[in-house]
């Protein structure tokens, strides 16, 4: 008897913790388990011929928002050439949904509903042993002949009886690590699943403890905290934020889900301590709109996370991540410019403009029709109208949304939009601007390298200011920061080969891993203060090392003046 466990992921660098947890659960069935890992960027014929190769008895598809659809069209598929094997379906695009999903493909078996270590375990020895009695398992929706029957829910589990997934790490080479330390969520917010499981368990910290160790000890690029607010209790998050300060291997970045505005001093005096880097955050800030946030069943002290964020902003040594969310209720469009510029003012090393998915068991579904909620009827459910926010505003905020990822995100214009945005009444309004200069030029409609995207924008610059120079300046300051490239781009103009050939010759044994530019800014001056003095400077680039927070290589200021 073999049972495959599927994992589709959206990218080659993500993997998959349940289907590891369920195995790992089921360790006494550990020969007749297997797992296969595929991403939603290969070819379906692909993935529909290695699962066939593999010849299982029973197929288990582990089912997201970002696979359904793939995992729906391998499934038809799947059941003409496996007609002897057993289909089965889990997670939280399925959960939910589980009778009307099995009414919807005849070719599945059934659906295990919520956390599924117990369920999967028990299913498993039902088709070991032959039994094949799901009547005697908790927590499924399974076909009986033509009838659909369901099985009371499964409890939940003590997260510390939950094996450590992970035996043979080297399978997760230039992969993310998935980790859980608590499971549920102690908030309400109505568009987000987690808040319906409002039992909160943590694992042992003795045992987090132990296998954070096994990551730091393999050096393990990144570890991804899964815990829907990591924060939410404190002497179990400051345990493991100290734990992970006192065993810094140099090299691990943690990555967590946090409510910033439950952040208090003592924290932020740790914080303040790590190594740039460390640790990065990650914080739902999704509206500013004191109506929408309480409509949504947010319990957010906006003031309280404004100054979190600022304070350890100052620090200069954690990554954040500020999410906002489009198409909530009682949020038009003003409404939306005005959170954008709030969060915008925060200054997060990344902004995420998401749309509202309307999530099959959330309370955002059930209210749908009071809010005149209409979504895509595909996943991802993503939002095309509401009673505040008309289609046409929406494919407004798709440009801006698109701009931001471009100009802002990516962390490789960071001088110039700093000079730029004073050019605008408003953050909203340069993005604004940059949007309407692509769908103007249709440049939307082509993939452009990233020198490209540097070029864009300084003749949008050009377009709109007369007095471009000193933009034009910190646009080739951008480009060395992050880019150790052989030509030259355009806009840079003429490198001063006689002026700094000195210079050159100098650190001509630093070969490729330097470049050495001239500028007709304070380069200083602008990066400490954001203020422009008018002098020729000369400045290596340094690239054998970068700051983990700007990815700014190092800089070496060579001289004032040289003429």
């Amino acid at each position: 008897m073999k049972i495959l466990l599927v994992a589709i992921n959206a990218k080659y660098i993500h993997s998959n913790l349940a289907v590891y947890c369920l195995k790992k659960y089921s360790k006494e069935y550990d020969n007749n388990i297997e797992i296969a890992e595929y991403t939603i960027n290969q070819q379906m014929e692909f993935i529909l011929q290695d699962i066939y190769k593999r010849k299982a008895d029973v197929v288990a598809f582990s089912c997201y928002i970002w696979n359904i659809e793939y995992v729906t069209a391998i499934i038809k598929d799947l059941k003409k050439i496996m007609k002897n094997s057993d289909i089965w379906v889990g997670g939280p695009e399925v959960s939910y949904r589980a009778t009307s999903f099995l009414e919807e493909y005849k070719e599945v078996k059934g659906v295990m509903i919520g956390e599924g270590e117990r369920s999967f375990n028990r299913l498993t020895k039902e088709y070991v042993e032959g039994t094949k009695d799901f009547s005697n398992i908790k927590g499924v929706v399974y076909r009986d002949g033509e009838e659909l029957k369901a099985t009371p829910c499964e409890e939940l589990l003590d997260l510390s009886d939950v094996p450590f997934p992970y035996d043979d790490l080297d399978k997760f080479k230039n992969k993310i690590i998935y980790y859980e330390s608590s499971r549920g969520c102690p908030y309400s917010c109505s568009y987000c699943l987690s808040s319906i499981d409002k039992k909160l368990r943590f694992r042992n910290l003795d045992l987090v403890k132990s296998e954070l160790k096994i990551f730091i000890d393999h050096k393990i690029p990144q570890v991804k905290f899964v815990d829907r607010t990591f924060n939410c209790n404190k002497k179990h998050a400051m345990e493991i934020w100290r734990f992970i300060n006192d065993n810094d291997n140099g090299v691990t970045n943690f990555h967590f889900e946090i409510s910033a505005d439950i952040i208090d001093e003592e924290e932020l005096a740790l914080f303040k301590t790590m190594r740039p880097g460390l640790i990065q955050l990650e914080i739902g800030v999704q509206t500013t709109n004191p109506v929408t946030i309480k409509e949504i069943d947010r319990n957010m002290n906006l003031d309280k996370l404004r100054y979190v964020v600022e304070k350890i902003n100052s620090f200069k040594n954690i990554h954040q991540h500020l999410d906002l969310i489009a198409g909530l209720p009682y949020e038009d469009y003003d409404s939306f410019v005005k959170s954008f510029n709030d969060v915008y003012a925060m200054h997060p090393e990344q902004l995420q403009l998401g749309f509202l998915k309307v999530l099959s068991g959330a309370k955002m579904e059930r209210k749908a029709e009071e809010y005149g909620l209409v979504y895509t009827t595909l996943p991802p459910y993503e939002v095309l109208t509401t009673k505040w926010l008309d289609y046409d505003r929406v494919l407004e905020l798709k440009t801006i949304e698109n701009m931001v990822e471009i100009y802002y995100n990516s962390r490789q214009f960071t001088n110039a939009l700093a000079w730029l945005e004073n050019q605008f009444e408003t953050p909203f309004k340069m993005f604004e601007g940059i949007g309407k200069y692509y769908e103007l030029h249709k440049l939307n409609e082509v993939k452009h390298n990233r020198i490209q995207m540097y070029e864009i924008l300084l003749e949008y610059v050009k377009s709109v200011c007369e007095d471009y120079k000193v933009f034009e300046e910190l646009l080739k300051l951008d480009v060395y920061l992050r880019e150790n490239i052989k030509s030259r781009p355009a806009f840079a103009g003429d490198n001063h080969k006689e002026e700094l050939r000195d210079y050159y010759h100098e650190y001509r044994s630093e070969g490729k891993n330097i470049h050495i530019e001239l500028f007709n800014i304070n380069i200083r001056k602008w990066i400490d203060n954001r203020t422009i003095e008018q002098t020729e400077q000369v400045v290596m680039f340094d690239y054998r090392e970068k700051d983990p927070i700007t990815l700014w290589c190092r800089l070496n200021y060579l001289a004032d003046k040289i003429i």
